[in-house]
C-alpha cells in the first residue's frame, strides 16, 4: 500500500506555536525577582544618619571650564587652592569666583576620615554663591 506524504493544503500556515521558551523565560525572571527582592529590602533597612543639604537642581558640567580646588584635611582645615583659610574667609573668595563671566568648576578634595557634615557645609556655602558646578576628587582602589 502506497502512502502519500504530501500535505493536502500546502498553502495553509502551520498554527503550532512553541511556548516552551517563553515559559522558561517566565520562570527564570520569577526566580531572579524572588532572589533580588529580599536583597533590596535588606539594603533599604540599614539605618544611616545622612548629612543635611539644601535642595537645589543639579546642572550638567561644561567641558570648557576652569577648575578651582578647595581641600579639607583630616583636622578640618580648609585650603583654597594651596592657601589655608578659615571657613568664614571662603565666602568672599567664592563671591569673587561667582562674579567671573565663566565661573570655574569647584573641585572638592576631602580627607577620607572627615565627617561628611563638613563637606556638605562647604557645598552649601558654594551653592549660596550660585556656583553649582562641583566635582569630588577621589582615588582609585588598588
Amino acid at each position: 500500500m502506497a502512502r502519500n506524504f504530501r500535505r493536502q493544503r500546502t498553502a495553509h500556515p502551520i498554527a503550532d506555536l512553541n511556548v516552551t521558551n517563553l515559559i522558561d523565560l517566565g520562570f527564570m525572571l520569577l526566580i531572579i525577582f524572588m532572589i533580588a527582592t529580599p536583597l533590596m529590602q535588606q539594603e533599604q533597612s540599614i539605618a544611616v544618619n545622612l548629612p543635611a543639604e539644601s535642595k537645589r537642581a543639579q546642572e550638567k558640567p561644561d567641558k570648557e571650564q576652569t577648575f578651582q580646588a578647595i581641600a579639607i584635611d583630616r583636622r578640618g582645615n580648609y585650603f583654597f587652592g594651596s592657601t589655608r583659610v578659615a571657613f568664614e574667609e571662603l565666602a568672599p573668595r567664592l563671591a569673587e569666583l561667582a562674579r567671573r563671566p565663566k565661573p570655574p568648576v569647584i573641585r572638592i578634595r576631602a580627607d577620607l576620615t572627615l565627617q561628611w557634615q563638613q563637606v556638605v557645609r562647604l557645598m552649601d556655602e558654594i551653592k549660596k554663591h550660585e556656583l553649582t558646578k562641583i566635582t569630588f576628587d577621589t582615588q582609585t582602589a588598588d
